[in-house]
């Protein structure tokens, strides 16, 4: 948008810290790719940006799920090392298209990895990769569209020094993060691919009495090379697990961004469900419009996710978002407030992220992580298992669905302002919570960690942290964000609205609890995407 201004670029780096991954920072040579957009239609060309310092390399095309195929592959191909901002996170890489790939006519719809890969003389294989979706051929649709989290991808990609969260300065750990997030770039170490069994953001151990706080995920990319932020966002960590589950259950899916929601009003007119999974926390404007339209004409949403939190906005050409976070920071604040970039329940804003998907981010937060509620079950108690989600499951009253090992209400998770009535919990409705909403199953959650060592363990997300997010808001925040202090619950509920219904799955773990097979888990899944496709029940 025109009210928007680029950062100045940052000094260069001190190899203290962790630093975000930057190319040619080695003697071994390296390739890199990135594609214009995310999305393509069987029969279109995909142009590659690559830079490369190898003599030769490989290129690999896999279209990703349950059974991956490699549907193209080129070898001994040549290219050119192109240089690259300082603050190619922020205003991308500028490098020129030097590939193709011609996506065939009869391309199925999916999740494509273009992988490079080229030998270090030490014999050693480099490896990076990019994505693409390829979204349904005209003459074939099926009847549940997956929406991939392309926002929270671009918030937490630290590919070239910096993401939303941290990275500005000469320092890595310094925790300013850029407002602007550049497409336009290669993706951070394992959001897309790493090996299988790697931990999550969430412990399944139970921590001993005075236990320093852990961070599996963090440690794990640490000691291998890894983004920080590999299990923050996207398909190798939440929507890959939901696809291999949904395909061996015979769902067929087609495949969009928030981006094409973004772009196009239409982009769901064809579909009966559309399904979000993982981590889900940045939407625009826009696309929440698609959302709502979608629902109120009849359409089913599916939302296994969790932390539905900030707004953010794209650039004209959709290769940029925006989040400055606090209105004060904000260019749009002046000309345009109710787009500005900071929490859905800014007063500025006007728009709670509940009327769209019944609960938001901070109605919960975070439970299992690090010492945000260590020792909590790691599931959801039941408290209307008469409901038609919890079909088949045999639930009763006070149950446990998703404990461990499936941990299903674990690391993020959403909520509302509730009470408790005769042993059933009911919105308060000051969060701007629809008047149909029913509260299924709670877990607790807490807003950030509590610091119980003085300082001297370093914490994922700090309770004084938020707080100082909180106070730099002000009276932005409505009163019962304020109020409320540290304390919250992961929910699960459904909504109706106009001659549509949403299904809130309120945790960013539902893809994990399914790879774990888990039957409660997954009979839920099912039982929402048959009602929403208007499916008779499935077995087994």
């Amino acid at each position: 948008m025109s009210t928007d201004t680029k950062l100045t670029a940052p000094a260069a780096w001190s190899p203290r810290g962790w630093p975000s991954e930057r190319p040619f920072t080695t003697d071994s040579p390296e390739t890199w790719v990135y594609t214009p957009r995310y999305s393509y239609l069987p029969g279109e060309t995909v142009e590659l940006h690559i830079s490369t310092t190898a003599s030769e390399f490989e290129l690999e095309v896999i279209r990703d799920g349950a059974h991956p195929e490699t549907v193209h592959r080129a070898h001994t191909l040549t290219g050119v090392r192109q240089e690259t901002p300082a603050d190619a996170y922020a205003v991308g890489c500028g490098w020129e298209p030097t590939h193709h790939w011609s996506i065939p006519d009869d391309a199925p719809a999916g999740f494509y990895l273009i992988i490079v890969r080229n030998h270090t003389p030490s014999g050693e294989v480099w490896e990076r990769e990019h994505f693409i979706i390829v979204k349904h051929a005209t003459d074939h649709r099926a009847s549940i569209a997956l929406i991939l989290t392309t926002g929270t991808l671009s918030a937490y990609n630290d590919w070239g020094g910096a993401n939303q969260y941290r990275g500005i300065g000469d320092d890595p750990r310094n925790e300013i993060g850029s407002p602007l997030s550049s497409t336009q770039r290669p993706i951070a170490r394992g959001m897309l691919r790493k090996p299988p069994g790697v931990p999550q953001e969430f412990h399944s151990h139970t921590p001993p009495i005075d236990a320093a706080p852990r961070y599996p995920a963090y440690e794990w990319a640490r000691l291998n090379g890894y983004s920080r932020h590999h299990a923050d966002a996207f398909w190798a960590t939440y929507e890959r697990d939901f696809v291999i589950w949904a395909e061996g259950h015979g769902y067929e899916l087609d495949y969009l961004t928030q981006i094409d929601l973004h772009e196009d009003p239409t982009a769901l007119d064809p579909y009966d469900c559309a399904v979000v999974v993982g981590h889900d926390e940045y939407w625009s404007w826009q696309m929440r419009d698609v959302i709502d339209a979608f629902v109120e004409r009849g359409g089913g949403f599916a939302r296994f996710a969790g932390n539905y939190q900030w707004q953010v906005r794209l650039s004209d050409d959709s290769t940029t978002q925006y989040c400055y976070r606090l209105p004060s920071l904000d260019p749009a604040s002046d000309t345009t407030p109710h787009l500005t970039t900071t929490v859905w329940e800014a007063r500025s804003v006007g728009r709670p992220g509940a009327t769209t998907v019944g609960l938001n981010g901070l109605g919960g937060t975070l439970t299992r992580y690090g010492v945000a509620a260590p020792r909590s079950s790691g599931g959801f108690t039941v408290y209307r298992p008469e409901h038609w989600a919890f079909a088949g499951t045999d639930l009763y009253y006070g149950d446990l669905l998703g404990g461990a090992p499936a941990f299903l209400a674990a690391f993020e998770v959403d909520g509302v302002e509730y009470t408790f009535r005769r042993g059933l919990p009911f919105p308060t409705f000051e969060d701007g919570a629809p008047d149909t909403l029913e509260i299924l199953a709670l877990c607790p959650a807490v807003k950030g960690e509590e610091d119980r060592f003085n300082g001297t363990q370093p914490l994922g997300s700090s309770d004084s942290g938020i707080q100082e997010l909180f106070d730099a808001l002000g009276d932005e925040l409505p009163d019962y964000v304020r109020q409320n202090e540290s304390r919250g619950s992961g929910m699960i509920a459904t909504f109706t609205r106009g001659a549509g219904e949403v299904f809130n799955g309120g945790s960013t773990q539902w893809p994990h609890a399914l790879s774990t097979g888990d039957p409660f888990v997954s009979q839920v899944v099912r039982n929402v995407l048959d009602r929403f496709t208007r499916r008779t029940g499935r077995s087994g």
